[in-house]
């Protein structure tokens, strides 16, 4: 085994590629915590987030998206996680962890004296259990872990060891470890109903050893949550934090506005945005994102499995007019599936143009017949329900029939997984899980990420190729040309309508302070924070 310190790993960060140095193979981090373990004095005080998407369930392994991220991360803690603007991995469970010369096997030391919100000591085999509920539920985070690590290999070595021995190299493994939310095996074990690993438990109740505890929740309304004061880096600034479902972007804004909530959901109309700004009472930060705006194309479903059909929906969409006009230019075209920020991103891609003309060319190729197709759009993301009904103004002048279908994410969620029930097309992003390439490329166009993220159900086998060579290749500079590869394949097949990159514009009250934003997560990781 090779070792690393992570006072290298960390302070390295601003030198050299966070993931070269944090999940590179052979390569291993850390002893102590960074200055992320400085304990905070509790505070008191509550603050009230207005989201747009629903909480249908608190189970941290059912749930892999940032609509509904607060739980996991203010409730549950991993391995590792993702803090700040460039994204940097730091310790947090683990407090360091090796790999072998082979990239196969991650060994992670556990920091000892963690409890779990019941008092119940943390140890390695909350680790285990944790990795195989996830292989088991098959939900959430599953696609990301499935092809690498079977049931029943990862190993306890002793109360504060645990091994993951992997199917096939993985130079992306550790960056991924921030979504094994670790949850408390024994209370689940005493929970457990007909072998359903306690889903309806957990579903409602907290088996966490995050920052906070949940103490009530409601599918219609949130969840509340209470300060763990015991959090082994001590207790979180804001005694308790209520995050609430509204699913009208006009109410959050009035409420923020009024103080009924003290931050909110950042993706809405730019015109909601410049409302924000002119408030005196509000903060409207702004950060660079790599938060990937596209529309999903049904591959694998006529009339779309011609790629002249692609093309022809690729046209259809007015870029400038979204970009300059509906957003005033808040956001950056991103012509591919890797953000323009992110290594492994070509710079010359040209991607497409809005023009008519040359959907209609397309069009006149396609051998299928033509039907009404069903474009959908996010209730609670008015973005996603406006670029839905600007792709109909194109196909309608292109001469394609089609229907919008607004639904919420819950619903929308369910029905990707399910390519008999996903929509023809759909807007949404790509948000950052880890920031690595393979995030984007690998998540959206790999066949073994159908009924997970490649809701496109796009496949190529190059592509898969040139992504499984990629995972398994430890070296950055090695790494980065097959992401660009993968890039002008996916757009010259039209795999998907690659549309934006992300700007956040994160709006809180101006008595919050101390909030940092993290692609991963939106800056909705609340132990930070303190009302003044």
């Amino acid at each position: 085994m090779a070792t690393r310190d992570t006072k290298d790993l960390v302070a390295g960060i601003g030198r050299r590629d966070l993931l070269k140095a944090g999940a590179a193979l052979g390569t291993a981090g850390a002893v102590g915590m960074p200055h992320i373990a400085e304990a905070q004095r509790g505070g008191g005080g509550r603050i009230v987030f207005a989201n747009g998407s629903a909480y249908d369930t608190m189970d941290p392994h059912a749930t892999f998206d940032v609509g509904r991220v607060a739980y996991r991360l203010n409730c549950y803690d991993g391995l590792m996680r993702w803090v700040d603007n460039p994204p940097k991995l730091e310790p947090w469970l683990a407090e360091s962890y090796t790999a072998s010369e082979d990239g196969k096997t991650y060994t992670f030391k556990l920091r000892q004296g963690v409890t779990f919100h019941d008092g119940a000591p943390l140890t390695s085999e909350d680790v285990v259990y944790s990795m195989e509920r996830i292989l088991a539920v098959k939900k959430g985070a599953y696609p990301l872990f499935a092809p690498l690590v079977a049931p029943g290999s990862t190993k306890a070595l002793d109360r504060h060891t645990v091994q993951f021995n992997l199917t096939t190299p993985s130079a992306i493994f550790a960056a991924t470890t921030h979504d094994i939310y670790v949850v408390n095996s024994a209370l689940l074990k005493r929970n457990e109903r007909d072998g359903d690993w306690g889903q309806a438990f957990i579903g409602r109740n907290d088996a966490g050893s995050g920052s906070y505890i949940i103490r009530r929740f409601d599918p219609a309304r949130g969840f509340l949550a209470q300060r763990f004061d015991k959090h082994f880096l001590g207790p979180a600034g804001i005694a308790e934090i209520d995050f609430r479902y509204v699913a009208e972007v006009n109410s959050r804004v009035l409420g923020l506005i009024r103080g009924d909530f003290q931050g909110t959901d950042p993706y809405m109309p730019q015109d909601q945005i410049v409302r924000l700004q002119a408030d005196a009472n509000l903060n409207v930060m702004e950060a660079e994102s790599t938060r990937l705006f596209y529309s999903c194309i049904h591959n694998q479903r006529a009339p779309m499995n011609d790629i002249n059909f692609r093309k022809a929906l690729c046209h259809a969409f007015d870029y400038d007019g979204w970009i300059n006009n509906i957003l005033g230019g808040s956001v950056v075209r991103n012509t591919g599936v890797v953000p323009n920020p992110m290594w492994g991103a070509p710079k010359d891609l040209p991607g497409y143009t809005y023009d008519i003309d040359k959907a209609k060319w397309y069009l006149a190729r396609v051998q299928a017949p033509m039907r009404e197709i069903v474009v959908a759009g996010m209730i609670g993301y008015e973005q996603s329900i406006q670029a839905a009904s600007l792709l109909q103004n194109g196909l309608t002048r292109a001469g394609i029939p089609s229907r919008l279908l607004n639904e919420p994410w819950p619903v929308v969620s369910n029905k990707m997984r399910d390519p008999e029930q996903m929509y023809d097309l759909l807007f949404l992003w790509r948000s950052t899980y880890y920031a690595d390439p393979h995030n984007w490329a690998g998540e959206l166009l790999h066949t073994n990420r159908h009924r997970g993220g490649n809701a496109s159900y796009y496949a190529n086998p190059e592509v898969d190729r040139l992504l499984n060579e990629a995972l398994a290749t430890p070296d950055q500079a090695k790494r980065a040309p097959l992401y660009e590869q993968v890039a002008r394949i996916s757009s010259e097949d039209a795999a998907a309508i690659f549309i934006h990159n992300t700007k956040w514009y994160g709006p809180f009250r101006k008595n919050v302070s101390g909030v940092r934003f993290c692609p991963i997560g939106d800056g909705q990781e609340m132990r930070w924070l303190s009302i003044t």
